[in-house]
Formats: C-alpha cells, sequence, structure tokens
C-alpha cells in the first residue's frame, strides 16, 4: 500500500470532521488543561465537539493579529479573542463547512459576551492559504465550469484572487496557531504548509504549533489507512523530523515548548503524543557591523546556534546588528548579554556571518577611551 495521497486525506478527513461536528467524538482529542478563565463564556457545544492536543492559545498576547490553522468549532479562535482583547485580532481558517457552521452560529453571542467583535472565519485549506474559498465559491455560483473555456476562466480568477483578495496575506500575523491538524494535511502538502506559516508571519512574528507526533517514522500501510490519517495518527510526523520542518522553512528560535512524557496512543509499537513547539521569523536579512557583541552567561560551557556560531560562557563574541537584536530578545535574552558601543556606528560596514570572533572591549569603547571612573555608591553608601 502507497502513503495517503492528498486526495484521500482530505476526503477521509473531511468526512469524520463533519460527523464529530454532529456529534462529539472523544477519540479525536488528548486530555488539555485550558484555562478556565477562558472557557467561562465558550457555548457547550464548541468545548464538547473541539479535537486538539494542545493549548497553544496560551501564546497569545494583547493586540495580536492571531491566525488560527484548523480552526474547528472555533474554540482556540475564541479563547485566544479573549487574550488578544478589542485591540488584537483573530482569524480562524478551516476547510470543513460543518466545522464553520458550529463556529460562526456562535459569533453573535461571542461578540455580545466579550464586548467587542473580533473573530471571523475564513474557508481555505492550511497549506494554500492564498485561495479564499468562500471568495471563490459565490464566483462559481454565477460562472459554472461548463468546458474548457470556461475551464481558462475560472483558473484565471483563481490567479486573481490569489493576487487581489489572497485568504491571508503576505507578513500581515503576529503569531499562527495551530491544534492538532498539521498531521493532517498530506505528507507530500506538509512543506508547502510550513511555507505558508511563515508567508504570513510578520518579521517577528512567531508560531505556536500543537501537534501529534510519533517517536518513529509511521509505516507505509499506516499511512494509506484512512481511519489512523483522519484519527490524527498515520498522518503525524516523527518527532525530530518535526522540528526540522520548522527551520527547513526559514524559522529560528525553535523551542520544544511542551512535550506530553505520556504517549497519547500506541500503535504497532509506535508511540503518538502530543507537542507544542514554537518558532520564531525575522532572521532573513543582510549582515552589518555595528561593533556589537554578546556575552553568552551559561549554564553550559558553549552553546552552537542554528548557523553553526559556538558561543562560549563568559566570552564576548562579535555579532551583527540583526544576530544582536536576536539574542536580545527572547527566547534567548535570559541566556545572553548583549554588549553596546558607547558610540553609536552611523556608517556599518558588512559583516561576515561565516565564523565566530570575539569582540575586543577596545571594540565597543572605542580605542581612545581612557576614562577614569570613581566607584558608585548607592543610597546607603560604598561597600
Amino acid at each position: 500500500m502507497s502513503t495517503a495521497t492528498p486526495d484521500i486525506a482530505e476526503s477521509s478527513t473531511r468526512e469524520r470532521y463533519s460527523a464529530a461536528a454532529a456529534a462529539p467524538e472523544a477519540a479525536l482529542c488528548c486530555p488539555v488543561d485550558y484555562d478556565p478563565r477562558y472557557l467561562q463564556m465558550i457555548p457547550d457545544e464548541i468545548i464538547a465537539k473541539d479535537y486538539g492536543c494542545g493549548d497553544p492559545s496560551a501564546f497569545a498576547r494583547p493586540g495580536d493579529t492571531v491566525l488560527d490553522l484548523g480552526s474547528g468549532g472555533g474554540k482556540i479562535c475564541y479563547i485566544a479573542a479573549q487574550i488578544v482583547g478589542a485591540t488584537g485580532r483573530v482569524i480562524g481558517v478551516d476547510m470543513n463547512d460543518d466545522m464553520l457552521a458550529l463556529a460562526r452560529r456562535h459569533q453573535p453571542d461571542m461578540s455580545q459576551a466579550m464586548g467587542y467583535d473580533n473573530v471571523e472565519f475564513r474557508k481555505g485549506r492550511i497549506q494554500d492559504l492564498g485561495l479564499d474559498r468562500d471568495r471563490l465559491e459565490l464566483w462559481l455560483r454565477e460562472h459554472p465550469v461548463q468546458d474548457e473555456g470556461s475551464l481558462r476562466v475560472l483558473e484565471e480568477q483563481i490567479a486573481a484572487l490569489r493576487r487581489e483578495q489572497p485568504l491571508v496575506a503576505d507578513s500581515s500575523v503576529d503569531l499562527v496557531l495551530s491544534n492538532c491538524v498539521l498531521n493532517l494535511v498530506a505528507d507530500t502538502e506538509k512543506r508547502q504548509l510550513f511555507g505558508e506559516i511563515f508567508r504570513v508571519l510578520r518579521r517577528g512574528g512567531r508560531a505556536a504549533i500543537s501537534d501529534i507526533v510519533a517517536d518513529e517514522p509511521v509505516p507505509e500501510h499506516m499511512k494509506a489507512d484512512p481511519e489512523l490519517w483522519s484519527g490524527c495518527l498515520s498522518g503525524a510526523m516523527e518527532e525530530s523530523e518535526f522540528l526540522q520542518a520548522f527551520s527547513d522553512a526559514g524559522f529560528y528560535g525553535i523551542e520544544l515548548a511542551k512535550r506530553d512524557p505520556v504517549p497519547w496512543q500506541t500503535v504497532e509499537g509506535i508511540e503518538f503524543r502530543s507537542v507544542t513547539v514554537t518558532a520564531w521569523k525575522g532572521k532573513q536579512g543582510d549582515c552589518w557591523e555595528h561593533n556589537e557583541a554578546v556575552i553568552y552567561k551559561g549554564p553550559f560551557r558553549e552553546v552552537r546556534d542554528d548557523d553553526g556560531h559556538v558561543y562560549r560562557r563568559g566570552e564576548r563574541v562579535a555579532v551583527c546588528r540583526k544576530t544582536f537584536e536576536i539574542l536580545s530578545r527572547e527566547p534567548y535574552s535570559d541566556y545572553f548579554e548583549p554588549v553596546e558601543p558607547l558610540e553609536a556606528v552611523t556608517e556599518p560596514a558588512p559583516f561576515d556571518c561565516s565564523g565566530v570572533a570575539q569582540r575586543h572591549p577596545r571594540q565597543t569603547k572605542g580605542q581612545d577611551y581612557d576614562a577614569t571612573i570613581e566607584a558608585s555608591c548607592g543610597p546607603e553608601g560604598c561597600c
């Protein structure tokens, strides 16, 4: 048997989740402890028909624009909406009409309960965030495809929708969330999926993805089983492969924020468990010299970043402006001490980031620095 094709993966998932929108299916979700503060106003129907394996909404912040991939009945969207507040915005994307209907049905009541309306649900495939399926369906009602000529017109319309009215625009989102959905995308489309997550994030934006992973590669006969696929099992990526997919897409600061010690399910000796991974966008761009440095504080003797640079504990390492800014903020700021020059560089030169070099203190203080400063005393005097 062969790996599930995109058509089989999508059809088996659509059928199962349409049924789960009508009646709860316990086998589709892992036990998750959500913050009870945000569940109080969410309708029982949405909670009962929520199918997840983690709580990526915990990474949302006030004012964020959040995108939830595979938003289902809307539970994560409505939790995130309360966290981001009236100044934030939440977009849910799903391809299942029944799940979208469930989420949209409760929008008026949720808006009234929160005191603001900051959630919307859009129809689309999470591995293709360029095409707005609702807009396409509206167009097709008036322009049915009947022959090769009308098919060509449809193709032109699809290209125009992607270009002029994309489902989610480039660099428009602060945080991409997903809860137990990426594994449902066919293996042949997973690279595109991670690329889409990266595309829609703003520079400095981040992803928080909860999903099911396997502790070893899933064999082909399991991948071809529609029941195992739609059940969030056989489409699961192997743990290290899942993390590598973020790196391949261009992310940095990739962190295994949560890993369940106990498997959710075990099939044929393969352990399937929930993990939550966070990652950041923003290391792209040129490197410029600003006489800046960082000092790795520990606890290890040395660490190596994703680009192969080694930082030894206590050593002042020369870095470009881009790396300096990255290491000065989360998720690295607790481990690095930034060292800025006494005088700002007004005409920066290109910085060679191919290796690592120590930064002499005189490069940051200035070669002519000869100050003599007496000990500064606090309000209670000198020690």
